[in-house]
């Protein structure tokens, strides 16, 4: 439950710690926790100096959750992994491996050295803390984004209504905006430009940050068209992306970008919204795939009169 309770915190800093990864931190001792923190902001004390702020001298002989693993670095803050030696913390549980070298630099085998007992979760823990930050993970690991297909369907799983602007209702169109304005990037392929024009920002919500706004496929841009296109092979320009600081891309095309992208396996999670509609026409969500996607998490859960499935196409 605490490394569950450090993964909580770190959501806490999503939007404004870009391009850091999330990090929360919680202090216990003696059976209660006397610390918690998280990374606010870029350039701002990490997760743990701020837990360890707050539990001052109880954190002596305590235990630290952390749900990324500490950093060896000097950046903009000193390296955490002094401030936990600094502190006498005697024991820390790291949620996930840090893939970045230049960052941890082996934080976890510098506090084992220092004679700080460490252990790094397994399970769902580790599950829960990679998928915090799945896109730096997907960055480093990958050299690619973490990739999310979203699209709306009807319950008979057609991605328009006759005669209606949107197939879902209000608070799902409000949870996309939600969902565009963490991301890194959001992008439509060619014939969803053409049809909608569609202006992919976040609007109506509380945005930290922007997305970018991509289109996948061959030009040219309809005039006064504010995307940028991106024409070559897909994976190249993941690949591109990421170098440029992309992490997550969003998807939101129709079904001939989604089959693209997973006929390529390049999407590694999936969010459908499904309203409570019998379109009986209509293009479908996929177009013919050369061998069946399985997918595993499946969660649903009701967004106003509409129902979310998400599921994994690839772990964290």
């Amino acid at each position: 439950m605490t490394m569950r309770r450090a993964v909580e915190l770190a959501e806490r800093g999503r939007g404004t710690t870009y391009p850091n990864p999330l990090v929360g931190a919680v202090v216990v001792r003696d059976g209660a926790v006397v610390g918690e923190g998280w990374h606010v902001r870029r350039g701002e004390p990490h997760a743990e100096a701020n837990a360890l702020r707050e539990a001052g001298d109880r954190s002596r002989g305590a235990t630290m959750y952390v749900s990324l693993e500490p950093c060896t670095h000097h950046g903009s803050t000193p390296p955490c992994v002094d401030a936990i030696l600094d502190a006498g913390v005697e024991r820390v549980v790291v949620g996930v491996r840090d893939p970045n070298p230049n960052v941890t630099g082996g934080g976890v085998e510098h506090l084992r050295e220092a004679g700080v007992d460490v252990e790094v979760v397994e399970g769902d823990p580790a599950w829960r803390a990679r998928d915090l930050n799945a896109g730096w993970l997907s960055i480093h690991e990958r050299g690619r984004p973490w990739v999310i297909y979203k699209a709306a369907v009807t319950l008979d799983g057609r991605m328009t209504v006759p005669g209606e602007r949107w197939v879902t209702g209000e608070d799902a169109r409000r949870r996309v905006h939600e969902l565009r304005s963490w991301v890194d990037a959001v992008a439509v392929g060619m014939g969803t430009v053409r049809a909608d024009a569609p202006r992919l920002d976040a609007r109506g919500v509380d945005a930290p940050k922007q997305p970018r706004r991509l289109a996948f496929g061959s030009g040219p841009l309809p005039d006064g068209s504010e995307l940028e296109l991106r024409s070559g092979p897909v994976d190249q320009e993941l690949r591109t992306l990421a170098t440029e600081g992309v992490q997550t891309l969003l998807l939101e095309g129709g079904p001939t970008l989604a089959s693209g992208f997973l006929a390529a396996d390049l999407v590694d999670k999936v969010l459908v919204f499904v309203a409570p509609t019998l379109a009986g026409d209509g293009s479908t969500l996929t177009q013919a795939l050369p061998r069946p996607v399985s997918l595993k998490r499946l969660r649903a859960e009701q967004v106003g009169e509409d129902v979310l499935l998400e599921a994994y196409v690839h772990d964290p």
